[in-house]
């Protein structure tokens, strides 16, 4: 009886003609806020504070098809996380799942991004650092984004000098002030976000070393959030967003590959 009427309420909530019908269910629109940070090319905010990006897209897009608010809110990475696990905002986007991460927030599945990249490491050129293994990474000062998760083994070295920043700009202008040896990225980004971050990447480095992998971008909730029938909502559009094929249209504009079928499988 439970689970029938659990399925009522997202039939009420969905259904357009009941909406229309009832004006205290339609003057009730849910209010969703999602943290977005600076990450260029597939999260900007702008000089002047307008918020873009692949989850903003997403999100609209949704809206066709559910009535709800959005409110947009710029942040530094770290502080987005943070607002995301105390309930402060919604949901955030971009988030790489992590069992650390599922104990503080709900991801949705499927990823609407899946880079095939490499984590490389960043080095001043003049430094003339050489890394080309892993363990040429132990005793050296490596600046990363506060709260971000790169590959398990990186995550899980205690041993390693981690330097965490509230963002890109900052582990870069550690980088050149020589607070940091390295700076961690996403290959697939970096260059990218280097010349939006007017970064003078002519006196950077990237080291041999790298780790290949296929990076996963979710959709995350906070656990209160995750519950309410607006969350559930969403989670059902974005779905049949993946399986209709929308969601790869959505995302292609910004150089993302289609959602590869195996992670239609929810």
């Amino acid at each position: 009886m439970q689970f029938i009427g659990y399925i009522l309420i997202i039939f009420f909530f969905l259904s357009p003609s009941l909406k229309a019908a009832d004006p205290y269910v339609r003057a009730k629109v849910p209010n969703v806020s999602i943290a977005v940070d600076h990450a260029p090319p597939y999260s900007q905010i702008s000089p002047d504070g307008e918020i873009s990006g692949a989850i903003v897209d997403i999100v609209r897009a949704m809206q066709t098809q559910l009535d709800f608010k959005i409110e947009l809110v710029g942040c530094p990475f770290s502080r987005c996380i943070r607002m995301l696990e105390y309930g402060e905002v919604d949901a955030m986007g971009g988030l790489i799942l992590t069992p650390e991460r599922q104990q503080k927030m709900v991801f949705i599945k499927p990823a609407y991004m899946a880079l095939s990249s490499s984590f490389v490491f960043y080095a001043r050129h003049k430094s003339q650092l050489k890394i080309t293994n892993y363990e040429d990474l132990y005793g050296k000062k490596i600046a990363v984004m506060r709260g971000a998760a790169y590959f398990k083994r990186f995550n899980e070295d205690n041993d390693l000098i981690k330097v965490p920043v509230p963002s890109e700009q900052t582990a870069m202008d550690l980088l050149f002030k020589e607070r940091a040896d390295l700076v961690i990225a996403v290959e697939e980004t970096a260059d990218h976000a280097m010349s939006v971050l007017n970064q003078p990447s002519n006196k950077l480095v990237k080291m041999d070393y790298r780790y290949k992998d296929t990076i996963f971008g979710y959709l995350a909730f906070n656990k209160k959030f995750a519950s309410s029938v607006i969350a559930q909502a969403l989670t059902l559009q974005m779905q049949q967003m993946a399986k209709s094929g929308q969601l790869s249209q959505l995302v292609a504009p910004y150089k993302l590959p289609p959602i590869p079928p195996e992670v239609l499988d929810f």
